[in-house]
């Protein structure tokens, strides 16, 4: 009873940890991207990552190459696990506000599942319900924002949708193709080489001029370099050691919830009444993908 106990009061700090991590990594973009733009904020994000990532890869004997066989693949995931879909989720956020844009990333295991359908696997009628469910009611929020605000949110709409599909993507082939690749190698020279290729590019395409960089932007990106970019990858992983798939995989019901009331605190806006009460049907969707398939986690994912 006691270790019981123990275990799952290690599971709820675990759990709670993860869940306030991912919640404020909306507000932290929003701030950081003010003043900085997108593409060189996330080069910047994932240079303040990797000092720590390769300290905890030499200390854990972690390799940092995929297995032989699977080296080209470490490239794509540099690039379209983390670089692209990156970018576009702060890019995003220069047009939409930080609630949106988490409810928008909630909607990552609706999005695996219809890369796997897609794919031709194997899904249940429950899987299939839940995954209308949450098209459905995320399309709902999405028509209704747009019509309440008289601003153009659908670029930022548009890129955060297209870094949701890409990391599905990615995710299914990574499931596919790394099962026994460790979490640190999946993030440590990948993060490693999108920030350098990153800063590259938007050095020349965005031109930077970084003494107009505010002391909150930079502090926003070490923020979400180091805090979400490694203590909230070692806090899920560690939480998908004591808890099943399932329990870790609720933090998705939870995180858009806390961004929600961080936006309210912060910035006294948030979106509207008629949009949140469709947030009730989206989670039940979220929630039919994931009970239904308990064997499935999203271990790689780093907000």
């Amino acid at each position: 009873m006691t270790s019981k106990i123990k275990n799952m009061g290690i599971i709820i700090i675990l759990f709670t940890l993860v869940a306030l991590t991912w919640g404020t990594t909306w507000m932290a973009m929003k701030i950081a991207v003010s003043t900085a733009p997108p593409i060189y904020a996330t080069g910047l994000r994932f240079l303040a990552a990797s000092p720590l990532l390769i300290l905890l890869s030499y200390f854990t004997r972690t390799p940092l190459l995929f297995p032989k066989g699977n080296r080209v693949f470490q490239l794509w995931v540099c690039i379209a696990y983390f670089a692209i879909p990156f970018t576009l989720m702060i890019y995003g956020e220069r047009y939409v506000n930080s609630a949106l844009a988490s409810i928008i990333f909630a909607n990552m295991p609706v999005a695996v599942l219809m890369t796997s359908v897609l794919l031709g696997e194997h899904v249940s009628m429950t899987q299939l319900a839940g995954l209308i469910l949450g098209v459905g009611s995320l399309a709902g929020i999405l028509w209704l924002e747009s019509a309440n605000s008289g601003e153009t949110r659908w670029p930022g709409v548009l890129a955060l949708l297209a870094a949701v599909l890409i990391h599905a993507v990615m995710y299914v082939l990574c499931k596919k193709r790394g099962q026994k690749v460790s979490v640190l190698t999946y993030n440590t020279l990948p993060c490693l080489g999108a920030g350098f290729l990153l800063l590259f590019f938007g050095h020349f395409v965005e031109m930077p001029d970084t003494r107009l960089f505010s002391v909150s932007s930079l502090s926003a990106v070490a923020y979400l370099g180091v805090i979400a970019g490694v203590c909230g990858i070692m806090a899920y992983f560690a939480l998908q050691q004591y808890a099943s798939a399932f329990q870790a995989s609720l933090v998705f019901l939870v995180f858009p919830l806390i961004a929600i009331g961080i936006e309210k605190m912060v910035e006294n806006t948030t979106i509207s009444n008629a949009s949140l009460w469709l947030i009730l049907p989206l989670l039940i969707g979220i929630l039919l993908t994931l009970y239904s398939n308990k064997s499935a986690s999203l271990k790689k994912s780093a907000h």
